[in-house]
């Protein structure tokens, strides 16, 4: 899963941004799914997730930054300030050793520690297209991807308050497969 850890990454950069470019001013204050958060949060928050994943490549420890709001951490026009964290990303990725041994619940290198932030693109592209009114399907290989991960590890690890996930929730009838995906990461999606 090495090579594909990088791939899904620079492909998730223009993903989100396919979603990002499309918002207008006022949509930045629109709530997400993601509860208690606006458009401008879910940024700031997906765009720390990327600067966590440029540490790791780096082989630098992660941090997470000290906000009151996620949104905090947005600095001018929300899509000017994408661009920049996807070319800062994109010139780590470049240069990074996805093979570098690292130690996480993810597996034993960099490419699997970045396993998060990878979802975490994917799957905020949907919810800044929910906030925004915007359909948006999930790759069937990100699904995969996702799945391949976060199966084998025990809910404890990875969903609840503070995880990556939270608990899989109802999945409506008829649903498709980006809506069953987003069902078992802890989406509420209308029945």
């Amino acid at each position: 899963m090495s090579s594909r850890s990088g791939e899904l990454m620079d492909q998730g950069l223009d993903f989100f941004t396919s979603i990002v470019i499309r918002l207008g001013d006022d949509d930045w204050e629109r709530p997400t799914p993601c509860a208690g958060w606006t458009a401008r949060d879910l940024l700031g928050h997906l765009a720390s997730s990327v600067r966590v994943g440029m540490s790791m490549m780096q082989g630098r420890p992660p941090t997470w930054p000290d906000a009151p709001r996620p949104g905090d951490l947005v600095e001018g026009d929300p899509a000017g300030f994408w661009r920049g964290t996807v070319g800062q990303a994109r010139d780590v990725l470049r240069n990074a050793d996805l093979t570098r041994a690292m130690q996480t619940p993810l597996g034993r290198t960099v490419a699997d520690a970045l396993a998060i932030p990878v979802i975490d693109l994917y799957v905020h592209a949907w919810d800044l297209g929910a906030a925004a009114g915007i359909d948006v399907e999930i790759p069937a290989d990100v699904i995969d991807f996702a799945h391949a991960y976060i199966d084998p590890l025990p809910d404890e690890v990875m969903r609840g308050d503070n995880r990556a996930f939270g608990p899989q929730t109802r999945v409506p009838a008829g649903a498709t497969a980006t809506q069953r995906f987003l069902a078992w990461t802890g989406r509420r999606l209308p029945q």
